[in-house]
């Protein structure tokens, strides 16, 4: 008989559906709360998860069977809220609504180009993700931003209607929209079948209007859905808005399918009940499900989890920060909560980049079900993983071994207390024997390669301490690059794996406290009971920010708020409910580093700007300070939101009565294996319910409840609450090290703790520096050395840098032997030095332990202007050392503690005072702050050393700096055992006719080999010459790329190596050598040459099509991507940078906003890559219009000679640079050829047009009919890198650390 239930008592359902599991929470008045777990996929049993849950939740709450064939009715719901994994999915599986898309002419590629950087840096065979939309319509409009007194013929200059839009900021209409025409093209791609359109055009976040005449048309013909890229987020970047908009064009549709599949399910559907349904979105608000978009929907159930531990984790009274931890079971999401949730503003997911609110969640490919693997010496967890199927070892499906199995094997999880469901008929428990023979023999094969006499529970806890090793970087990251101490935050952890890693992982961070609420297993659905309804609008805004712009700012906030207030009233939302946070997203003059600044309590967002740029970035500019954007997020607040939030947890610590566990509370005992102890002992297991509040449990103890394992080491004390397990992790002493022998678990360790020191300097200097080349594009290396100057460890940021900086340093130790001294600090760039080319300036700090040096740090910075011919340290017509700006052989930047500022301007004004066509540096301000910045990144990586020093001893630390050199170089060893027969001989060819002669000798015993340029062209009278350095990078880079696999970065990489190459070649120039293009062209053929001598593929395009203007105190510059060269398992990519660089592009509206030019055209030069059985990547065509009277130049290769095929497959076709100018003799225009590098002055309204070449085919492809068939071949020894599948990207949430990493691994 159904249970009687109050008149007003109703149930309050949140649903998280995840990838594997659908979590149901239900709340009701009356019967308490009641949890669900169901498969989020068993078509055997149910249509749809959400729906069975909610079925499932009203029969416990009713006490009547509800039929599945039947529809629901709403009536005993309060509400329903939910957060969903559609979107996501239809965006990895590629199957969301076929859609176009409408994009300014000249632009048909430029989403498929993207940033032009490829995802993988060490990479041959390429892959980029494929776009979202099926086809494009080119729509013939364009505007422009308006650049009053520009230098030139006004007719020109001033060309276009001067318009205004929503921002104020003036603009010019240099072709209006054709009504006709673009109505004839969408009524086609209607008749074609096609419902869904994303409409992006050039600068349309400053002037939609053009938009919104497209969109009405598509009105009229009929198109049901149509995403306007101004509408969705009106904020700069066309590639970034614009695919935006294609995702949601295709992944909308796809969500309003599943809302009305889901809605049918319920009598009346959704739109006549009372009960409100809403869904949880990217942002961390909730959204009305009519209003729910595919674009916002990415991070829908992770969202929840954040607000879930925000609400719960976070005590106001205390105010500690936390640090969300949620591992899966593919990966693990890390987030910050402070008081405030963080936004990012743009993110890529599965290869699309979405320029929407979502929090700041990031994505660690790390989880349970992450893949153990033993390779190069190293411990390796993940990024692979076993997935569902087949799962780990132990889930008897024939998968590996995995982080769970680890925790299995040491004890750490209960057998017994999981369902037998695993297994080909899933009615079987966990496999333990499988997963311990695995290990045994893993451990077996470890020993045999180490000599070493590990245990099997060794080698699996030292799985598990890489795994914890390798999340804690993130971690490190997400807290220090914001300002914050790591250890001074809490760790909230939530997922089903998190609580077995949360002790250790907090203990590694330094951090104190553990809290684990009691719905941490299930908290993303949790956290959207305790969510509020938001909308969040953004307007552009193009105005400095003074007291006499304020008061429009603040008006422009009220008209934003009531369009928020309509938006909010129309979901339902009570006017007293609503709430406000004002935004200014601020920058300073001259920056792109944007800071979005809520709206200060004394209301002065100027002084809160500096105060947080300070707290950042380590420095405040005299500049003025600019608004971009105007943001407001109108928030609703939830009924439940005042009494779910915890904030009382320390009150109740502090007034809690201590209860000591009792002596028979637990159920039962687990032989467990911890590190502390040393060995297999029994540890009690606790059932979390029947422990009673204030229940004090010192480990070793694990604690279960029905979804999760919550590990106790035996330094944790853990206090049962009322709401949480609260853990004080009793931080205690360093496990001691040997330094008898290599421990391989210690070496993969430190092996990420060298790294992140390195990583850390990178962020380090990031914060700090100003200039644009160095803090935006972050054109900049760190890295850590031992005491004889050797690498250990570079982050590879930069490729040209690799192997260069160690010779740097070695330079400078051998120079100044005996005479530095703690605090000393050397600066230098000289090619004789250890330099690449000028503008790469190094500053070296030595590190010392009780008087002697026990390291050396680094950080090397592109420095955008330090003087040369015509001002310009790159400009192609240098020949002579002294035309290429500010030389340093070395120098003392800081001595005794002062930094030796009047030294070193003198050598940077030097420069102008050589010849009268040499400029000394226009921006001495940004290179003496970034040199400062320098300063600051060694001082980060001198103190981390010494932290290293405190944790493990200066003789452990440095056994283990030998220990990662040496496996490097047994990686490269084992590559070179495996390539034995004739020596290899490869030549390639400048434009100019320069040889380069390489001849490779391998030693298949020792794995050695040696690499000969004898032969080489001697020296060129141009700036092609390249340093030896470039060379060592350039093989470093080749070496670690042709392995394929990941392995350290070191001096070990060339120890196996004998590098010849004979002076005063173009390889070794003297020292009155111009190089500055050694550094971007040579580089990129002593590469292509090494792939030729391993025949590893074909060339790619072989340059980096340097771009570059001046215009009086402004300048612009970038490298322009080409085709990449096919091998024998894939087609080469189109359109993407290779081997030496992996600069981004520079997007169309932030050039044209940056600097007085227009792209006019982005495209990919289709079919000019190498035909073959596996065809070259194409080229590019990438138009320039300058608007006023200007220099510019070009530097190129593969203008003459094309990039060789491979195999019979066919060369990539040329580059080429061409000059568009007005005819002086008569009407029209001339299109002249330049040389592959040159400079020309420019009259406003000239073109640049720079081809850029493609790669060459692999294999030849035609018979003697014609007919396509690949042709006969010789057997080829592959190189290991042609047979890897590189792993996919993680999917899910990139937040503000990938973001970081993407534009790291962007930097040529």
């Amino acid at each position: 008989m159904p249970i009687a239930i109050k008149d007003l008592d109703k149930v309050k359902i949140c649903i998280d559906r995840g990838g594997t599991f659908c979590d149901v929470i239900a709340m009701s008045e009356t019967k308490g709360n009641h949890l669900v777990k169901l498969l989020s996929v068993d078509p055997s049993n149910y249509e749809d998860a959400p729906r069975e849950g909610v079925r499932r939740v009203l029969e416990w709450f009713t006490g009547t069977q509800i039929p599945r064939s039947e529809p629901i009715g709403l009536d005993p719901i309060e509400y329903l809220r939910m957060g969903t994994t559609v979107a996501t999915n239809a965006l990895l599986e590629r199957k969301g609504e076929r859609c176009a898309l409408l994009i300014t002419k000249g632009f048909k590629d430029g989403l498929e180009i993207g940033t032009q950087t490829r995802p993988f840096l060490f990479q041959l065979a390429i892959k980029k993700p494929d776009v979202l939309y099926s086809k494009v319509v080119e729509i013939d409009e364009r505007i422009a931003l308006d650049w009053p007194g520009l230098k030139g013929d006004p007719k020109i200059t001033d060309v276009g209607e001067l318009v205004a839009g929503p921002s104020g900021a003036p603009m010019r209409v240099l072709k209006s929209i054709d009504v006709q025409e673009v109505r004839a093209d969408l009524q086609e791609l209607y008749e074609e079948g096609y419902r869904s359109i994303a409409i992006v055009l050039v600068h349309s976040y400053l002037y939609p209007d053009h938009e919104k005449q497209v969109e009405a048309l598509a009105k009229e013909v009929g198109f049901p859905h149509i995403s306007v890229s101004s509408d969705l987020q009106p904020m700069i970047n066309l590639v970034s808005r614009g695919s935006s908009a294609t995702a949601d064009a295709y992944l909308t549709p796809e969500v309003r399918r599943y809302l009305d599949g889901f809605a049918s399910g319920f009598k009346g559907g959704l739109e006549d009940s009372s009960c409100r349904v809403s869904f949880m979105q990217s942002d961390g608000a909730l959204c009305d499900y009519r209003a729910f978009s595919g674009l916002k929907a990415i991070l829908s159930g992770p969202a929840g989890g954040v607000v879930g531990y925000a609400r719960t984790c976070f005590d106001a009274s205390d105010g500690s920060p936390v640090v969300g931890f949620d591992m899966g079971g593919t990966s693990t999401d890390v987030s910050r909560y402070g008081g405030k949730y963080e936004h990012v503003f743009e993110t890529t997911t599965a290869g699309v980049t979405i320029q929407t609110p979502q929090l700041d969640i990031n994505t660690v490919a790390a989880g349970g079900g992450s893949i153990l693997t033993y390779r190069n010496g190293l411990f390796v967890v993940g990024p692979e993983s076993a997935g569902a199927h087949p799962g780990p070892s132990c889930y008897r499906k024939g998968g590996p071994l995995t982080v769970t199995d680890a925790n299995l094997f040491l004890g750490r999880l209960h057998i017994d207390s999981f369902p037998k469901i695993f297994g080909p008929t899933e009615d079987q428990p966990l496999d333990y024997v499988i997963v311990q023979q695995k290990f045994e023999a893993l451990t077996e094969r470890i020993n045999k390669e180490n000599n070493s006499s590990l245990t099997a529970a060794e080698v699996a806890c030292g799985f598990i301490n890489v795994a914890n090793s390798s999340m804690a970087r993130p971690i490190r990251a997400l807290t220090e690059q914001r300002g914050f101490a790591t250890s001074a935050h809490n760790l909230a952890s939530f997922g089903g794996a998190g609580a077995q890693h949360a002790c250790a992982l907090a203990a590694l961070l330094g951090m104190h406290t553990v809290l684990i609420h009691k719905y941490s297993s299930v908290l993303s659905a949790y956290g959207m009971a305790l969510a509020d309804l938001a909308i969040d609008l953004t307007e552009p805004c193009q105005v400095k920010y003074s007291q006499n712009t304020l008061p429009s700012l603040l008006e422009r906030f009220d008209r934003i708020k009531a369009r928020a207030h309509d938006q909010l009233v129309a979901q339902g939302v009570h006017e007293k409910d609503i709430v406000y946070e004002c935004y200014l997203n601020m920058k300073y003059h001259g920056s792109d580093t944007k800071l979005m600044i809520v709206q200060p309590k004394d209301g002065d967002y100027s002084s809160a700007f500096i105060a947080q740029h300070k707290r950042e970035f380590a420095f405040v500019l005299d500049a003025p300070i600019e608004v971009e954007d105007i943001r407001v997020r109108g928030i609703g607040l939830g009924e439940d939101a005042d009494k779910h939030a915890v904030s009382t947890y320390v009150e109740e610590l502090n007034s809690l009565a201590y209860i000591p566990v009792g002596k028979n509370a637990h159920f039962a005992t687990n032989n467990v294996y911890f590190e502390e102890v040393g060995k297999f002992a029994p540890v009690p297991l606790y059932k979390l319910d029947t422990l009673q509040q204030g229940t004090t449990i010192k480990g070793p103890a694990i604690i279960l409840d029905a979804t999760q394992t919550i590990l106790i080491h035996p330094q944790n004390t853990a206090r049962i609450l009322k709401e949480h397990v609260y853990i004080d992790v009793g931080l205690g002493p360093k496990k001691k090290l040997s330094t008898d022998i290599v421990d391989p678990i210690q070496l993969s360790i430190f092996g990420h703790r060298f790294m992140g020191i390195a990583e850390q300097m990178g962020r380090a200097l990031q914060k700090t520096a100003v200039s644009l080349q160095i803090k935006e594009r972050l054109d900049f290396s760190c890295a850590i050395f031992g005491p004889d100057g050797a690498l250990v460890a570079n982050a590879p940021n930069v490729p040209v840098h690799l192997g260069s900086m160690q010779y740097a340093v070695t330079f400078q130790a051998e120079l100044h032997k005996g005479a530095l001294r703690p605090g000393d600090i050397l600066v230098s760039n000289h090619p004789k030095a250890g330099g690449t080319h000028l503008p790469d300036i190094t500053v070296i700090q030595p590190v010392f332990e009780n008087g002697e040096i026990v390291f050396w740090v680094a950080s090397r910075g592109h420095h955008s202007d330090i003087g040369g011919l015509l001002g310009n340290s790159m400009h192609p017509d240098s020949t002579e050392n002294w035309q290429e700006g500010a030389a340093i052989i070395s120098c003392f930047l800081v001595r005794d503690g002062v930094f030796n500022e009047v030294e070193i301007v003198d050598i940077f004004m030097q420069t102008g005072k050589i010849d009268p066509t040499v400029k000394a540096t226009r921006g001495l301000d940004k290179n003496l702050s970034d040199l400062k910045a320098q300063c600051a990144a060694c001082a980060v990586g001198s103190t981390q050393i010494h932290t290293l020093f405190e944790e493990y001893g200066k003789q452990v630390v440095q056994h283990y700096m030998a220990a990662i050199r040496s496996n490097a170089e047994l990686a490269v060893r084992d590559f070179f055992k495996g390539r034995a027969g004739e020596p290899l001989i490869a030549e390639d060819y400048m434009d100019d006719g320069t040889i380069i002669k390489l001849r490779i000798d391998i030693d298949p015993e020792q794995g050695s080999a040696r690499f000969d340029f004898t032969g080489t062209s001697c020296e060129s009278l141009t700036n092609l010459n390249a340093p030896v350095a470039v060379t060592q990078s350039a093989l470093i880079y080749s070496l670690r790329t042709l392995i394929g696999t990941d392995m350290p970065l070191n001096s070990g990489v060339l120890a196996p190596v004998e590098l010849i190459v004979p002076p005063d070649t173009i390889l070794s120039p003297s020292l009155d050598a111009a190089v500055s293009s050694g550094n971007t062209e040579t580089s990129q053929r002593v590469v292509d040459t090494v792939f030729k001598a391993f025949e590893a593929c074909a060339a790619s395009q072989g340059c980096m099509n340097t771009f570059h203007s001046d215009y009086l105190d402004m300048s612009y510059g970038e490298t322009i991507c080409g085709g990449a060269g096919a091998g024998p398992t894939w087609v080469g990519q189109s359109a993407v940078h290779v081997n030496m660089t992996n600069t981004r592009i520079g997007d169309v509206e932030v050039a044209e906003k940056r600097f007085p030019l227009l792209v006019r055209e982005f495209s990919i030069r289709r079919g000019s890559g190498g035909k073959g059985m596996n065809s070259g990547g194409d080229g590019v065509h990438r138009e320039y219009e300058l608007r006023a009277d200007m220099q510019s130049s070009i530097v190129g290769e593969r203008r003459v000679n094309q990039p060789y095929g491979m195999h019979g497959g066919l060369p990539g076709e040329r580059g080429a640079t061409y000059l568009v100018r007005k005819s002086v003799n008569g009407p029209g225009f001339r299109k002249v050829k330049l040389r592959p590098s040159a400079f020309t002055k420019i009259s406003a309204g000239d073109r640049m047009i720079v081809h850029t070449p493609g790669g060459g085919g692999y294999g030849a492809l035609a018979d003697e009919e014609g007919n396509s068939r690949p042709a006969k071949r010789a057997k080829v020894n592959v190189v290991p890198a042609a047979m890897i599948q590189h792993p996919k990207l993680v999917s899910r949430a990139n937040g503000s650390l990938a973001d970081y990493a993407a534009t790291q691994e962007s930097c040529d």
